[in-house]
């Protein structure tokens, strides 16, 4: 490493040395002026960040406040009811998993229940998928499976893995306004399999879902076994640390309590006013950096941790959606946001690393190195040389080949995988999204654009339904047919159709063509 970047080396590495974390920026080439010059809007990000934290209010269309640092830290909360709201779902968490991995709440058959299905989409799955995957073991008291989809087939997979361990398999079911239909059809699958196996639904059924919600008032209608809240301050993507992953992680084996130790040790260092002593603010003022302010360059996340693998698909959803924005603060539209992806090292120098090194410059690495190589003994794969040795290797070689060539990064360190580092990486990056979102003057926690997509699903349902009535025996209709008799675009007719062939036993189509093929209903 030559002098001068020893010297930026020292300059821009941050290290919170009670916690083991570090944060190096040395890689980023921004100049000295950089910092001061963001000085006003680091002011600003902070201050709003702590009016947050007192109970502002971050939606003034639906009235909400945004309370996820209340949940490792309630007393920060600024009423006594919502501290005791999380206070004691936090201690009813624990008592029911200790019930149930105690025997005292049993399976039918009077046996400890053996599996979690999880029932989930969105941030109602990829954070509890990211901190089981992360810190699962093969001594888990219970083995987690999800449904985080609509997908049939998906379903039976799932479930025919599960199929003779159905009477020892709980269900949580994860819906904050309870009507999202990608979980209700997977409840109403889950359902029916359990009913044909002979087993209870509803006697092994726990439902995490706002109070008085669909899924809250069908829950308590049919006797389930238990229900948690989904808090109304708390966004589905900032929900991890909430009753939707701490109830699964709980019935897992996890430390739960480690996990909200780490998230707090993390905000409380990212409320430091200087930036270069707040990881979360030198984070967001990296990718205000990169991208200009406007989102130029994608976020490649590169783990080098076989753990740390479903972290990028988990701030994939934190970072777009919270960033991903039409309009700013005052209705100007700016199209805001930053694409995340990511693999896991070394997997990624035999997959796109020769894109990031040689290809396209549209992109800025962020390396996350876990220091600690394993648990069990060390065992050299070479005299005096690990497996270890190697990924470290790779690592610090990738981040020289890349800088070398004109690409930046940005590097994580921590000490090893566990609840408490799960729990400080979630808070950083949660934080860095809120500072950012305000350098860049966009509301990071609502998502107009999902409500859209899921408004355009109901239409195609409805279209669905109207193409069915309309459509004759054979010899059949096309397409600009059946539009003109149900109002809609041929183009949509002819995908429902051709949707409906694949799967309704009683459509049928003949030819190939979009304009050529006829749809009809079999005798």
């Amino acid at each position: 490493m030559s002098a001068s970047l020893w010297q930026r080396f020292q300059q821009h590495y941050l290290e919170y040395e009670e916690l083991g974390f570090s944060l190096d920026i040395s890689r980023m080439r921004f100049g000295d002026e950089f910092l001061p010059q963001m000085q006003p809007h680091v002011d600003r990000a902070l201050a709003e960040m702590l009016a947050l934290e007192a109970g502002g209010i971050a939606n003034p269309d639906e009235e909400r406040m945004v309370g996820h640092f209340w949940l490792r830290n309630p007393p920060l909360a600024p009423n006594e009811a919502l501290r005791a709201a999380v206070e004691e779902t936090n201690a009813r968490i624990k008592a029911f998993a200790a019930d149930v991995h105690a025997g005292e709440i049993a399976a039918a058959d009077g046996g400890k229940f053996r599996n979690l299905l999880l029932i989930g989409i969105g941030g109602s799955a990829l954070g509890p998928q990211f901190v089981a995957d992360a810190l699962g073991t093969a001594q888990d008291p219970i083995a987690l499976h999800f449904f985080d989809n609509t997908d049939p087939d998906g379903f039976d997979r799932v479930l025919d893995r599960l199929e003779d361990q159905l009477v020892s398999t709980l269900v949580v079911v994860i819906s904050k306004s309870g009507g999202t239909r990608e979980t209700r059809n997977g409840m109403l699958e889950a359902e029916a399999r359990f009913a044909k196996a002979g087993v209870s639904f509803t006697e092994q059924a726990v439902a995490v879902t706002g109070v008085g919600s669909e899924l809250d008032r069908h829950a308590e209608k049919n006797d389930w076994l238990a229900r948690f809240p989904m808090f109304d301050w708390i966004g589905g993507r900032t929900s991890v640390l909430s009753a939707v992953g701490l109830l699964p992680a709980a019935l897992q084996g996890l430390e739960i309590d480690q996990l909200l130790a780490g998230a707090a040790a993390m905000d409380e260092q990212t409320r430091a006013a200087d930036p270069t002593h707040n990881a979360a603010m030198l984070l967001a003022l990296m990718w205000h950096y990169a991208g200009h302010g406007r989102g130029e360059k994608d976020m490649v996340i590169l783990p080098y941790k076989d753990r740390l693998l479903l972290f990028s698909r988990y701030l994939q959803q934190l970072v777009m959606e919270s960033l991903g924005k039409e309009k700013d603060l005052d209705g100007k539209t700016v199209h805001q946001g930053i694409a995340v992806y990511g693999n896991k090292g070394s997997t990624d120098q035999h997959a796109y690393v020769q894109q990031l090194r040689d290809g396209v410059l549209n992109f800025f690495v962020t390396f996350i190195e876990v220091r600690k190589e394993r648990s069990s003994p060390r065992f050299e794969v070479e005299e005096g040389v690990t497996s270890g040795d190697y990924l470290q290797g790779f690592l610090r070689g990738t981040r020289t080949a890349l800088y070398e060539n004109g690409r930046e990064s940005i590097t994580i360190s921590i000490p090893q995988v566990d609840a408490f580092n799960v729990g400080l990486l979630i808070a950083l990056y949660e934080r860095a999204v809120g500072f950012y979102a305000s350098f860049v003057r966009i509301n990071a926690y609502h998502q107009p654009g999902v409500e859209a997509g899921k408004k355009a699903a109901t239409e195609v349902l409805q279209l669905q339904e109207r193409v069915l009535a309309q459509l004759p025996g054979k010899p059949g209709a096309n397409a600009e047919e059946l539009a003109g008799k149900v109002a809609a675009d041929p183009e949509d007719v002819y995908h429902v159709l051709r949707h409906l062939a694949a799967n309704e036993p009683s459509v049928r189509s003949e030819g190939a063509a979009p304009a050529e093929a006829r749809f009809f209903r079999s005798s």
